[in-house]
């Protein structure tokens, strides 16, 4: 078996020190962070830090930009092929789906999402009115092939799909701790599919037995 901790790092240093600034910032808070922690974290001197990004501000916004372009990746895995020829619209992956395929269970990205999101400033803002209206598009999608319904406000119904697949991502830790399985796992998705498939069918009084 390959030791991945003896293989080379072949990213760039800027890519390197990005990539540290989202794990800090994930678990501390952009505003917690200064450019010497980053530096250190990066094995790199803060003034290639300034550098590369010319101000903290400056890397955060290299932040935002690699984390958006990654959910936007997802999102084209999850609505079709990125080359304009949809997918099988009735095996259509959700959201969650997506996520488990792109992001590993150590990833930053997650916890850093968690802060932006919840921040509401204007990327965050900007990124999740881009998730719900992929959100919208996955669900007409699935409507045209016969998979769902849109409901009488499709506008909500997408904003509650997306939020369930959201906060499976940012609460992942949590899940597993409490449900004994990573909740994007392939065991952990059955789990959390039949029951979820269970009370969008009947509601959390109805008749769970689908048959």
């Amino acid at each position: 078996m390959v030791n991945m901790h003896s293989l080379p790092d072949d990213r760039t240093a800027r890519a390197k020190i990005r990539d540290e600034a989202l794990s800090l910032f994930g678990e501390r808070g952009p505003d917690a962070v200064t450019v010497r922690d980053i530096a250190a974290a990066a094995g790199v001197s803060p003034a290639l830090v300034i550098r590369h990004y010319q101000s903290k501000d400056g890397l955060r916004q290299a932040v935002d930009e690699h984390v958006t372009a990654v959910f936007e990746a997802m999102l084209t895995r999850a609505v079709g092929t990125g080359d304009g020829d949809p997918l099988d619209q009735a095996a259509l992956p959700t959201l969650a789906e997506a996520m488990a395929e792109f992001l590993p269970a150590d990833s930053p990205i997650p916890s850093y999402l968690g802060r932006l999101l919840l921040a509401a400033g204007p990327v965050g803002t900007a990124l999740f009115r881009r998730l719900h209206e992929v959100s919208k598009e996955a669900l007409a999608a699935l409507a045209q092939a016969g998979a769902a319904d849109t409901g009488a406000d499709p506008d909500v119904r997408a904003a509650f799909l997306l939020v369930n697949d959201l906060a499976v991502l940012i609460l992942r830790p949590q899940l597993r701790e409490v449900l004994g399985v990573d909740p994007l796992s392939g065991d952990g998705m059955q789990r959390w599919a039949t029951e979820t498939l269970s009370v969008y069918r009947t509601g959390l009084g109805g008749n769970t037995d689908p048959t």
